[in-house]
């Protein structure tokens, strides 16, 4: 008799072979690492291949598994599309994340949800924290990937980022003058951070550099206009800590929390993968 796959367990295999960790593929099901180690071992015995190779440490595909992902992908797109049926409209998932939260853990986390789910539509925006938090309040976002709020508890926390003054290598601060800043605008939380230590540091500075959106901060400091208050997670290679070198004060850490408030299985479901992948992605920087 011909064996059948389990579309569940091909899901799986596609989460652990796409996040490399059966603790965080367990986390986007929301099931547990034993569930999903069964799940696996039944899809392999099904396949009679092994398609995973485990390790403390690791998981990495086997050949027989790099060559079932593009398999395992049109299998679970064809399951869906034929319980698909009539085309309909489909929920929206709203989801906000802060500018200075969305580094790049923002493509793995769409190639997971887009690899995993089919039911939902998703927006995604990107602004300030404390916009997107009156958002969420106002029952406009469905969840937010924000920077932790003093004045908000509660949440999931998905990353904890250390903050560092990033400059080109060709930066030279003037000498005797006010260190140049690169920033977004108030009420970036940030540019608070920064203008905090700076003056509690007692060290004058100028925003040379205004920038609408964190890639335009980016993009001065890369060109050697200003110094950038930035989480070491989303400072693009290139750039450099010249807090030390300039004798600036430390920023401290700030942690990355999702919030959410959503009742429908298909969205809670998609968020738990949106968690694992930046969980995952944070992880490996």
């Amino acid at each position: 008799m011909t064996p059948t796959l389990d579309i569940a367990a091909v899901r799986a295999f596609l989460l652990v072979s796409d996040l490399q960790s059966f603790t965080r593929s367990a986390e986007a099901l929301g099931t547990t690492q034993a569930a999903v180690s069964l799940k696996l071992q039944r899809l392999e015995a099904a396949l009679g291949k092994r398609l995973l190779e485990r390790s403390p440490r690791a998981v990495r595909l086997t050949a027989d598994g790099a060559a079932f992902v593009d398999n395992a992908r049109a299998l679970v797109a064809a399951h869906d599309l034929a319980l698909a049926g009539t085309p309909r409209i489909r929920p929206r998932l709203a989801l906000g994340i802060s500018d200075h939260a969305a580094g790049p853990e923002l493509v793995p986390m769409l190639q997971q949800y887009h690899a995993i789910t089919t039911e939902l539509a998703l927006s995604v925006g990107i602004g300030f924290s404390r916009d997107l938090l009156d958002l969420y309040d106002a029952g406009e976002l469905d969840a937010i990937i924000i920077r932790q709020e003093a004045s908000r508890r509660g949440g999931e926390s998905l990353a904890d980022d250390e903050f560092g003054w990033f400059a080109s290598p060709r930066f030279r601060a003037p000498a005797g003058g006010p260190l140049p800043l690169a920033t977004l605008a108030a009420p970036c939380g940030v540019r608070a951070l920064a203008v905090r230590a700076l003056d509690k540091a007692k060290l004058s500075f100028v925003e040379t550099f205004v920038g609408g959106g964190v890639g335009a901060v980016v993009a001065a400091a890369q060109a050697g206009l200003a110094v950038a208050p930035l989480a070491r997670r989303i400072a693009p290679a290139g750039l450099v800590d010249s807090g030390p070198a300039l004798g600036l004060p430390k920023l401290g850490r700030s942690k990355v929390i999702l919030h959410a408030k959503v009742s429908d299985a298909a969205k809670r479901a998609a968020l738990r993968t949106l968690a694992a992948a930046f969980r995952s992605a944070s992880l490996s920087k």
